[in-house]
């Protein structure tokens, strides 16, 4: 049996995929806990800037694998405290910048993994569920937290209580994601973004995500502070110097990432 997710790295980026396409890769415990293990594995890599998660197949992930559920393997405590919290927070606390590129459906867990990402693109023929309500659960992997935030508390709420499928399009309309992508062209796409944001000075772009992030649960006065604060840290790193210098002498500057 193949490896149910897969790591691999070139050029300041690293991709995790979802490999468990006959079962529309959704997530058991072994998957889990190597995804935990490939995000730390990113995190602690210095050459590494940008991450990119997707999956391999007709669907990015199905959320959670409910035969190990069936079959007694695993409680729901669990696979929530143990398996996706983990995992959310290692994204949402990244100094990477991390990329879901959604090449099809994203139901429960599976969705809000790919919307926690700081960019989520999706091919044309993706969708999104909140599955939950159907098997009489709530949304986990941080749900009630990002989607709300992205598209407003109706609107969220009421794709949390009917599980309705929000196909790629509609998705980019509400907010709900960056960008749509077509399908003949998508992996070549979501890898040019890819690339042309690791091509960027990654310290500025790490702080740049913690701020967003910081913002979302602060007031405009405590915001103002952190953005002097890290705007002076990120002017005393030697790239904001270097790409300075590169613009006045009219050349291509060389990003370090210090």
């Amino acid at each position: 049996m193949s490896e149910g997710i897969l790591l691999q790295k070139s050029d300041h980026i690293a991709t995790i995929t979802l490999n468990r396409p006959e079962v529309f890769n959704s997530i058991n415990r072994p998957t889990a806990l190597k995804f935990q293990e490939y995000l730390d594995d990113c995190e602690n890599d210095d050459t590494i800037r940008v991450v990119i998660i997707t999956g391999n197949g007709k669907a990015f992930c199905a959320g959670q694998d409910l035969n190990e559920i069936s079959a007694g393997e695993i409680e729901l405590d669990v696979i929530v405290k143990d398996h996706y919290n983990p995992i959310v927070l290692r994204i949402y606390n990244s100094k990477k910048i991390i990329m879901a590129a959604v090449n099809g459906v994203a139901a429960g867990a599976g969705a809000n993994i790919a919307l926690v990402c700081d960019l989520t693109v999706a091919r044309e023929s993706a969708s999104f569920i909140q599955a939950f309500s159907k098997i009489g659960l709530i949304p986990d992997s941080g749900g009630t937290y990002v989607l709300p935030r992205l598209i407003g508390f109706q609107k969220a709420l009421g794709l949390a209580l009917t599980g309705d499928k929000v196909n790629a399009g509609e998705a980019e309309r509400l907010g709900m994601i960056y960008k749509v992508l077509s399908d003949d062209t998508f992996e070549h796409d979501y890898k040019k973004l890819a690339n042309k944001i690791a091509a960027y000075p990654p310290i500025g772009l790490s702080y740049t995500k913690l701020l967003y992030n910081k913002g979302l649960c602060s007031n405009l006065k405590d915001q103002l502070d952190e953005e002097h604060k890290y705007q002076i840290l990120a002017g005393h790193t030697e790239d904001y110097s270097e790409c300075v210098n590169a613009f006045i002498e009219k050349r291509k500057p060389i990003i370090k990432g210090k």
